[in-house]
């Protein structure tokens, strides 16, 4: 299979690069989309758009027998891109700097090796939009397409995820917890404004928040067991509007991380008790705690098959583990529905430097996408052929 697809990286690099382009955000994925329908179609593959608002869906298999997902997100990040390549984003402000546009062009190559193969069952092919957000209610491009039914039947799914800090040809694939759940915080600490050359008349929200703030930064490393994984990061403190005036407000707004759901839980409530400390000095506090995707776990037998047939197609030595992240992704949506694992595919130039994620210079070195489609699609064939333990 590799050496497959390593003959249509010329196809892979090109949808690689038509998608880069052109990104596109959340569930406004509707260029991609069409162009994931027309390719799908054009090899004469049965394809579903409009699964999950923009996602697609395509069958490969004659029904009947066992049924695998393999999925790719589709949406970039709102960043603008600074590297000077040729084929870089041509949108102002967007750019695919999470590799969701490799993701897509390599289960494009899944779709390419396996259309003319004899499947005694089903690879489903899922693309998604918006893992990067979620819709006003919350909803993210996993969660809708699950809703809209895109892994009825599905028993195991599969998906990677490029990685820059590794080498192309080397692969982590762990079992268990390998990813966190993520939730997010929005908080008003309320005073009392007033000129500022008159502190003593207010009731400094600047202040208070500092003494938030405090409490906010202790809380995984005096509130949770150092053994447990935990993070807190404030993103936006924002407060006041000119240097002589103390405001009525302050606005806070965070990350929350956890793998675990009692530490999830201990996290919020500390959370709230640290914005109660501006009561405590007679100021007052708005809050909201919003869940978000919950921790990806990688089912130990399926993540046992990836790394096989890694193993299998570049060398033992090739594939590894230490993928465990307090990164979040919605494909543990998809984990929850059936068993599923994700692996980490290397992307990054043998003795280049690091690329990281969500960065304005993020690239991938496209010698990795002949290696992931071939993976994914050795994988699921040997799945439905019941090739795997």
């Amino acid at each position: 299979m590799l050496q497959e697809a390593q003959a249509i990286k010329p196809q892979l690099v090109a949808w690689r690069r038509a998608i880069h382009s052109h990104p596109e955000l959340g569930f406004g994925v509707y260029r991609t989309a069409e162009l994931v329908v027309n390719t799908l179609t054009g090899m004469g593959i049965e394809a579903q758009a409009g699964v999950g608002k923009t996602g697609v869906v395509g069958y490969l298999g004659n029904g009947g027998g066992p049924v695998i997902g393999v999925r790719a997100d589709m949406d970039a990040l709102p960043i603008t891109e600074e590297n000077d390549a040729e084929y870089a984003s041509q949108i102002p402000g967007t750019m695919h700097a999470c590799g969701h546009d490799a993701h897509t062009a390599m289960l494009l190559g899944v779709a390419r090796l396996l259309h003319d193969q004899e499947i005694p069952g089903q690879v489903r092919l899922l693309f998604q939009p918006s893992e990067e957000d979620a819709d006003d209610h919350g909803i993210s491009g996993a969660a809708a397409m699950i809703a809209d039914g895109a892994l009825d039947g599905v028993d195991a799914v599969i998906a990677l995820h490029v990685n820059g800090k590794i080498d192309v040809g080397m692969v982590r694939a762990d079992d268990g917890w390998i990813g966190a759940a993520v939730d997010t915080f929005c908080g008003h600490v309320i005073g009392k404004g007033g000129h500022a050359a008159y502190p003593h008349e207010t009731l400094d929200p600047i202040w208070l928040t500092s003494q938030v703030l405090n409490a906010l930064y202790a809380i995984p490393s005096r509130r949770i067991s150092p053994l447990l994984p935990s993070v807190i990061t404030v993103g936006i403190v924002h407060g006041g509007t000119a240097d002589n005036v103390i405001p009525d407000s302050v606005y806070v707004e965070g990350t929350i991380r956890s793998m675990d759901e009692v530490v999830r839980s201990q996290l919020a409530a500390d959370i709230e008790k640290s914005f109660a400390l501006a009561r405590a000095f007679g100021g007052d506090y708005r809050l909201e705690i919003v869940r978000g995707y919950p921790p990806q776990y990688n089912e130990p037998r399926v993540a046992g098959w990836l790394r096989q047939v890694a193993g299998d197609l570049l060398g033992q030595d090739s594939v590894t583990t230490g993928q465990h992240s307090m990164g979040a992704e919605d494909f543990s949506y998809m984990a929850q529905r059936a068993p599923g694992a994700m692996f980490g595919l290397g992307v990054k130039a043998p003795g280049g430097a690091p690329r990281y994620l969500h960065t304005p210079t993020f690239d991938i070195d496209e010698d990795a996408l002949p290696i992931g489609a071939a993976i994914l699609a050795e994988t699921a064939l040997r799945f439905v052929r019941g090739e795997m333990g």
